[in-house]
């Protein structure tokens, strides 16, 4: 069985939807003070906005486009129980629903964000915190545009990449991550202008997996509305999913906006585009003890013979560390 250290996932991820006020809204009920805070305007063509405790809640970026950072009025603060929002659209139209998805750094749990400048040219290795290998990596250079740089373990190895911010499948590109596999203690970087520029700021998050709150792997996907099931050892709070093989959207569903099976509403890490309803072939099942993905004929999920990798991050571990089963949906 799959036992944790982890009892509660809420201290370390949460999902908390809102409604937009259009003025400083203070969103509680987070349940910690957040060091990476993303949000999404659901009803409305906006950007995904995030901002971390490293560069401050003023410093905001945009996962689904290329440009710098805004110092706009998205975010104040990050508060001991959430964050508030300012009078921005993307975090805070008056009257929208908003969702807002907000970790907690921290070594048990397997995340570390890492600011770093960049030396192009040459090659780095870039220290963490996780004391484990990380098995996924995401990259943005600040000062100017590029794209939003993944590492992904089930990719194949240090040559190959995502990007975020579109909706290309892996790429071949030895300059990014060097061709070198991270490890307990570093990352490696190649000349790449994204992710190493000489001289320029970059932010890292970077995610090694703990088992009964966080999966990060690959699956194939069949064609059958009676999909693929994807083990992850707990029942998800939250997944995000990418097709490697053809291409496609970043898929993000989670058990608060899909608050019960089958989940047809999402939302794409790469896109600016509203909130999902209602699509029948990009529909999946939230379980006590993994995912299963119910599309028949798309690109964006379960598209027969083709890979897809996933992060996933836990509701509920499907065991406790006392060797207690969680129920079902």
């Amino acid at each position: 069985m799959a036992y944790t250290d982890i009892d509660d996932p809420t201290i370390y991820f949460n999902t908390k939807l809102y409604t937009g006020t259009g003025s400083s809204n203070a969103i509680t009920g987070v349940g910690f003070q957040p060091d990476w805070v993303w949000v999404k305007n659901r009803a409305a063509t906006n950007n995904h906005r995030v901002a971390n405790s490293v560069l401050g809640a003023a410093e905001v970026h945009a996962p689904n486009i290329v440009n710098i950072g805004e110092d706009a009025s998205y975010f104040s603060c990050f508060n001991s129980d959430g964050f508030t929002v300012g009078i921005e659209n993307d975090a805070n139209e008056n009257t929208k629903k908003m969702v807002s998805w907000s970790w907690k750094e921290s070594t048990t749990a397997g995340f570390d964000i890492v600011s770093f400048t960049g030396n192009a040219g040459t090659t780095q290795t870039v220290s963490h915190n996780l004391s484990t290998v990380p098995k996924v990596i995401i990259i943005k250079r600040l000062d100017q545009n590029a794209n939003w740089c993944v590492y992904h373990e089930s990719l194949g190895g240090a040559d190959h990449n995502l990007f975020l911010n579109t909706t290309n499948p892996t790429q071949t590109d030895t300059a990014i991550f060097n061709n070198t596999l991270p490890t307990t203690s570093v990352f490696s970087l190649g000349n790449n202008a994204d992710a190493n520029g000489d001289g320029a700021p970059h932010i890292a998050y970077v995610f090694a997996e703990k088992q009964g709150f966080s999966k990060f792997n690959k699956f194939m996907g069949n064609g059958n509305a009676n999909g693929t099931f994807v083990y992850t050892g707990f029942r998800p709070a939250w997944v995000m999913f990418t097709n490697t093989a053809n291409g496609g959207h970043w898929q993000i569903y989670d058990t608060k906006i899909g608050a019960s099976n089958v989940v047809n509403d999402h939302l794409k890490a790469n896109s600016s585009g509203a909130e999902i309803v209602d699509d029948a072939n990009e529909q999946i099942d939230i379980l006590s003890n993994g995912f299963k993905c119910r599309g028949t004929s798309n690109n964006n999920n379960n598209h027969s013979g083709d890979t897809y990798v996933y992060l996933a991050f836990a509701e509920n571990p499907f065991v406790t560390s006392s060797g207690v089963p969680t129920t079902a949906r």
